[in-house]
Formats: C-alpha cells, sequence, structure tokens
C-alpha cells in the first residue's frame, strides 16, 4: 500500500500544462513500463511515496499483480462436491462444508459447493494463488470466499470458465471480523485472469478488501445490497470489464484511521455501474486515467431536486403568483438528504486525464469536496443538481463536454477554463463560482436577498483563457461571485429574458482581454464587462423571439461575428478581437438594428 499527496501532483500537471508539457502513456499498462520487480514490495506501506502517479504509474501495479499465469501440475486441486469437497494436498483442511487453506502455493478450484466457506488462513508472509476454474460457491450465512490472513491473495480467473461468489440474506458472526461480503478479505487482494466473475451479495456487499483491492483483468458481474466493490486503502483498476449493480455505492474506498488512504485509481476498463448510492465514492483522491464509463447513481437525474431561477424570479417577473421560497421537487426526489446519489466522488482530489464517460445521476455528476482537473476525456452527462461540482477550485483543461442536464452547469469556488468543448444546458447558473459547499445557486448580485451569501461568496473566480463553451441557461450564463476574467477561448451563451436572470453577473470585476465572446438574454439585470482590455458592445436590441439571427457589422458592414440564440432574447453583449473601442458597428436582430460605439 502507497501513501500518497494528491495536490503536488495537480500541481506538477497544472505546471506542466502553462508550461506547454505534453502528457504521454496515458494508455501504457502500468506493469508494462519498466517494472521489472515481480515482488510485492511497490505495496508495502514502507514504500511510501510523496506524490500521487500522474499517468498509468508502474508503481500502482506490480508484474504479479498481471500474471494470470499458473502451473497446474505444481498446483493444488480443489474439487467441490456439494455438500464437501476433496483437496490433493494437507494444507487444505477440510471439515464438512468449510475448506480452509493454510500454506502459500497455487490452488486450483473447480466444482460447485452448495452451503460453504472458503477460508484462507496462512502465515502473513504467504502469497497465494487461487485459481477459479468453473467454481460456484455459496454461504448462506458468511462470505463464500474469506481471506483471514495472508500477506496477499490472487485470485485469477481461469480462461474462458464462468465462476459464481454467491451468499445468503443473513450474514452470522464466526469470529471478531465484521464479515459482511460475498468475497471478503483482510489482506491485500487481487483479482485478474481471462475468465468471467459472478458475485451476489444479497444481503451485503459484493467484494470488501480491508486493505488494497486490486483488479488488473477478468470479467466482473456484481450484485450487491450494499457497495459492489469495497476497500479501506484503496481500488485499483485496469483492464478490467466490470458491471455493478449496487444499492449504495458501486465502488466504494474509504479510511477512518488513514486519512492519506481510502483512494480509488484507475487506469483502463469498462465500468457499468448502477447504484442507489454514488457511482464511485473515494474517501480521499480519486483519478481516472481513462477507459470506458456507464454510471446511473440515485436512478439518475429524473430523481434529482428540479429547481429553476423562477423560484425566486417571481419576484422580477417570475411566474406569477409562485412563492420566492417554494422549492419544486420530482415527484420521485429522494426524502433522505444524507443519501449521497453523485456519480463520480472524492473527498479529497478529483483528477480525469481521459476516458469515456457517461453519467446520469440524481446529485452533482463529478464532485469533490476539494479541487477537480480535468485534462481530457468526453462527458456525457444528465444531472440532478450540479453538472461538475468542486468546493475548492474546477479547473478544465482539455475534453469534450456535454451536459444535456443540470441544476448549475460547472460550479465551484473557482472555475478556471482553458481548453476543451463544452456544451452545457442549466435549469440555473451555467457557470457558477463561489458555490461553497454544494450550495447551489446562493449569493450572486441580489448580496443574499434571495437565497442568502453562500460560503465564500464574493472571494469567488471564474478564469476563461480558452476553450469553445456554449451555455443555454435559464439563470445567469455566467454568475462569479466575486470575479471574471475572459482571456481566450470562444463563448456563447443562450439566457432567458423571464426571472431575475442575467448574461453575466459579477459582483466585483469583469473584464475580457481576449477570445470572442455572444451572449443574448434578458436586460432586466444586464451587466456587461468593465475596464477590459479587447472592445466589447451592449445593446437593448429589443424583444426578440428564438432563433432570431443576431449579426455584428462594422462601419464598412463586413460581419464580424453571427450566431442564432435559442432562446427569446432582448439584450446582446459582444466581444471580440476584431472591435475596436470607440468605434461605431451595427448590431441587428430580424429587423430590428442598432448602431453602437464599442466599449
Amino acid at each position: 500500500m502507497k501513501k500518497f499527496s494528491f495536490l503536488l501532483s495537480v500541481l506538477c500537471v497544472v505546471l506542466c500544462i502553462f508550461a506547454g508539457c505534453a502528457k504521454t502513456g496515458t494508455d501504457t499498462e502500468a506493469g508494462n513500463s519498466g517494472n521489472s520487480d515481480s515482488s510485492e514490495s511497490g505495496n508495502t506501506s514502507a514504500d511510501s511515496a510523496e506524490a500521487v502517479p500522474t499517468a498509468a504509474d508502474s508503481g500502482m501495479f506490480t508484474n504479479r499483480d498481471y500474471d494470470t499465469s499458473y502451473d497446474e501440475s505444481n498446483s493444488v486441486g480443489i474439487n467441490l462436491n456439494g455438500s464437501s469437497a476433496t483437496a490433493s494436498s494437507d494444507s487444505v483442511q477440510i471439515a464438512d462444508n468449510i475448506i480452509t487453506i493454510t500454506e502459500e502455493a497455487t490452488y486450483i478450484i473447480s466444482g460447485t459447493l452448495d452451503d460453504g466457506m472458503i477460508i484462507v488462513n496462512a502465515p502473513d508472509t504467504a502469497k497465494l494463488q487461487l485459481v477459479l476454474k468453473e467454481a460456484s460457491i455459496h454461504s448462506e450465512t458468511s462470505a463464500a470466499l474469506y481471506i483471514l490472513e495472508a500477506d496477499k491473495v490472487f485470485v485469477t480467473l481461469a480462461d474462458g470458465t464462468e465462476n459464481t461468489l454467491s451468499g445468503g440474506d443473513v450474514f452470522t458472526p464466526i469470529d471478531d471480523n465484521n464479515i459482511d461480503g460475498a468475497l471478503f478479505s483482510r489482506q491485500d487482494l487481487t483479482l485478474n485472469g481471462t475468465g468471467s466473475l459472478t458475485v451476489d451479495a444479497p444481503a451485503g456487499h459484493g467484494i470488501v478488501c480491508k486493505d488494497d483491492l486490486v483488479l488488473t483483468s477478468g470479467i466482473y458481474t456484481i450484485h450487491a445490497a450494499f457497495h459492489g466493490l469495497d476497500a479501506n486503502d484503496s481500488v485499483r483498476i485496469t483492464s478490467a470489464a466490470i458491471t455493478i449493480d449496487a444499492g449504495k455505492d458501486g465502488i466504494h474506498a474509504e479510511n477512518s484511521e488513514d486519512a492519506s488512504l481510502g483512494f480509488v485509481y484507475i487506469v483502463s476498463g469498462t465500468l457499468q455501474l448502477e447504484a442507489e448510492g454514488d457511482g464511485i465514492s473515494a474517501g480521499t483522491y480519486l483519478q481516472i486515467e481513462n477507459g470506458t464509463y456507464h454510471i446511473i447513481a440515485g436512478g439518475g437525474s429524473e430523481n434529482g431536486v428540479k429547481e429553476s431561477s423562477d423560484l425566486w424570479g417571481g419576484f422580477m417577473g417570475g411566474r406569477p403568483g409562485q412563492s420566492m421560497q417554494s422549492p419544486v421537487f420530482n415527484e420521485n426526489s429522494t426524502s433522505d438528504d444524507s443519501t449521497s446519489m453523485k456519480g463520480l466522488k472524492a473527498t479529497g482530489d478529483l483528477l480525469i486525464y481521459g476516458g469515456t464517460i457517461t453519467i446520469d445521476s440524481a446529485d452533482d455528476s463529478i464532485h469533490s469536496n476539494a479541487s477537480i482537473t480535468v485534462l481530457g476525456g468526453t462527458f456525457t452527462i444528465a444531472s440532478g443538481d450540479d453538472g461538475f461540482h468542486a468546493d475548492d477550485t474546477l479547473s478544465i483543461a482539455d475534453g469534450t463536454i456535454d451536459i444535456s442536464e443540470s441544476y448549475e452547469g460547472l460550479e465551484a469556488l473557482h472555475v478556471m477554463v482553458n481548453g476543451g468543448a463544452i456544451r452545457l444546458t442549466a435549469a440555473d447558473d451555467g457557470i457558477n463560482a463561489a458555490g461553497g459547499a454544494d450550495s447551489s445557486g446562493t449569493g450572486g448580485r441580489d448580496g443574499g436577498m434571495f437565497g442568502g451569501m453562500g460560503p465564500g461568496s464574493g472571494n469567488g473566480s471564474i478564469e476563461i483563457s480558452g476553450g469553445n463553451l456554449y451555455i443555454h441557461a435559464s439563470g445567469d450564463g455566467i454568475d462569479a461571485n466575486g470575479s471574471l476574467t475572459i482571456s481566450g477561448g470562444q463563448i456563447t451563451i443562450c439566457g432567458p429574458t423571464a426571472g431575475d436572470t442575467a448574461i453575466l453577473d459579477y459582483d466585483t470585476t469583469g473584464v475580457i482581454t481576449g477570445g470572442i465572446f455572444m451572449g443574448t438574454g434578458s436586460s432586466r439585470m444586464a451587466q456587461s464587462f468593465t475596464d477590459s482590455q479587447q472592445g466589447f458592445l451592449s445593446v437593448n436590441i429589443g424583444s426578440q423571439r428564438a432563433e432570431t439571427p443576431v449579426t455584428v457589422q462594422d462601419a464598412t458592414g463586413n460581419a464580424i461575428l453571427s450566431w442564432i440564440p435559442e432562446l427569446d432574447f432582448n439584450f446582446v453583449i459582444v466581444s471580440a478581437p476584431d472591435l475596436v473601442s470607440g468605434e461605431t458597428y451595427t448590431v441587428a436582430a430580424g429587423s430590428a438594428s442598432k448602431n453602437v460605439t464599442a466599449s
């Protein structure tokens, strides 16, 4: 097991980005990237490191984690025969339906055990390999496979075989350990192979590991009343195909005794997770290198709280007769506010290098109680709350992000976008700064009158230096409870004309020094840029219907910008490098046309 400092890694990555460095090796198999030592020393706490791996780090996986080979002629055979078993070595103790493995060796397990257990109770220096070869083990009252004592156990799924571990409706204590999974390990556990494993746990977790849980290959189908995969120190995954249906979290790592542990690290693989709780939950950091993810959390976005800026916008043009304090809930919304139903969640930092990630979540789709860094990937998101939420900093450097449904699309105390293609739809603000600890919709220009000032309000910041952003918002397009700075990229905002909304909303400064900005929305609470180095136009163009083209021309009739807003609008804000302060331009929308001097 290793201890890592995530912040140092993020700092190094950010420095590389701004220095023009390119990350390489994202798809490299960690075990084949220079780690020639096949020993397990890389996973001991004595070999603790000070930095989180930046991409497919070999220290997270040993060569033996990847090794699926075994010599059948030198292995111990265990044959399961319904209510009993036979073995080819006295290192296996058999008492009716209880099979106990006591020494280091490779064990090949085949057959069916109707109601019993396999227990590993070997010396604490032993490294054992258990090969499941058409094995089906069921326990009505405990774990089907229980790893009590060893240094580390490798469970290998034999090529082309189908294997099953299952539990019953209760867990009856057999020792001082709280056994609560169909596969329960107190020691380091690695699963690999080219076969498949089905885990059924109708009364507990699927796979539980009280140390490091590693999956480097294999096909897994897990049905669990609680967590699908549950580990104390870490969950590490590469090149595995995992399908989980969980009554709580799909993948859960948490260590209540050591704040540096409880992380989730995924290099690659295919994960299909349906969880009543979080899809993936990390007690410290969560890092994703690559892979394909399909996550449904809490029943999906349709079970989230359906809120809108109209809730408090009724005071200034919202729906007639609606109370400012009356939230609108979906009829299927959960009544248990303590249940977390997020797609990807980390108590610490969350770092994503790449991958294809599809999330439909009742709560935030991607959430960190600290900071989120996105360096690549393709995201398809539908959220009952925020698309991305970080209590501190959300930084997006690259990737393709499509948020089809959210309360607020991007929310953090500090939002930094310097690359990527982002398209989002939000029931409230498109991008919100100073939301604080998941306080969507708080603060804003009203000084807290409608909803109060969220944690850190007035100290937030939004900085956009690159990327292509399209924002379709029913609230503010960009709401910086603090400062707004735009120095590059292309930004298109499509906002409504009803309610207390604006294209831009900031508390202190709103500056544009570069990039292209095209915004349409309401004139009711309109703000525009101030003290900017790049020319910009702000104009009330009169009431216009959705799909009415907007064009900006210079004094000679040359078109500088043109676009077609998707919502009704009456106010336009435009800025581009070709706009020169002090010169006059024509802004036209439908039959309306106005000459405006650039600020």
